[in-house]
């Protein structure tokens, strides 16, 4: 039986409890076994991502997940071009841990612009996708999406961007 692991990628900065909540959430309903958060050097969706403080980063969020049994933090994309694409770490991801069945962890806000992700048709040919409803978006799983899932998770209003710039 393969590991069921979720690949929750971001920039994690920073990290906070929305996070942990949603990856504990996860694990709770039985949907993985594990959750890695992939620390993204570099979103091309995010052109104000800042590669330089990428281990930083990666630090704040394995610091964050010590007493979250069932998730890690991961450097995977860490050797892969930048600007990352998930398509590009799902690749190398099942190359390097056949005893693995990735799935992706999406908000609903890329849901929204996941037509514009770097081979799309590629994710959603071979992978699951659990989507996390964000406030804001549409949170609609489009006609033929068959291996998307909208999460019954709770929704939580924190926001890294609101964090940086002090309003939470």
């Amino acid at each position: 039986m393969p590991i069921r692991t979720v690949l929750f990628g971001g920039s994690f900065n920073p990290v906070h409890e929305g996070h942990l909540t949603l990856a504990d959430h996860v694990l709770q309903q039985g949907l993985a076994d594990e959750v890695w958060f992939v620390v993204s050097p570099r979103n091309p969706l995010k052109p104000t991502a800042d590669a330089s403080d990428a281990l930083q980063r990666l630090e704040g969020v394995r610091h964050a997940l010590k007493n979250h049994p069932g998730c890690v933090a991961s450097d995977i994309e860490f050797s892969l071009p930048i600007p990352s694409y998930s398509v590009q770490t799902l690749r190398k991801a099942v190359a390097e841990y056949p005893s693995r069945e990735f799935l992706l962890l999406i908000g609903g806000d890329n849901l929204d612009v996941f037509t514009q992700w770097k081979d799309f048709h590629y994710l959603l040919d071979n992978f699951d996708i659990l989507v996390y409803p964000r406030s804001g978006a549409t949170n609609k799983v489009p006609s033929g999406w068959n291996r998307v899932q909208m999460l019954n998770a709770p929704m939580m209003d924190i926001s890294s961007t609101e964090i940086r710039n002090g309003r939470k």
